[in-house]
């Protein structure tokens, strides 16, 4: 399995390629969601990043994330 940099995981926007979003150390591929066009979800989030601490927040818990293809893991400095 492909371990990501966050350097290299910010390539992964959604807007020239896959959309890639990190939790928990692990990689997920959400290019296929409809609600990740152009690497964006509701507006707030971005593909490309790690959204560990931004889900705390969210309305939906990271089971959500569960569904997608994991890709890789996420080199923590």
């Amino acid at each position: 399995m492909r371990e990501f940099t966050p350097e290299e995981l910010r390539k992964f926007d959604g807007i020239s390629g896959p959309a890639y979003v990190a939790c928990d150390g692990r990689v997920y591929d959400v290019s296929e969601s409809f609600l990740w066009r152009d690497g964006r979800h509701q507006v707030i989030h971005r593909a490309g990043g790690d959204l560990t601490h931004e889900l705390e927040d969210a309305p939906h818990g990271r089971e959500l994330l569960e569904r997608f293809p994991v890709v890789g893991t996420l080199k923590v400095k």
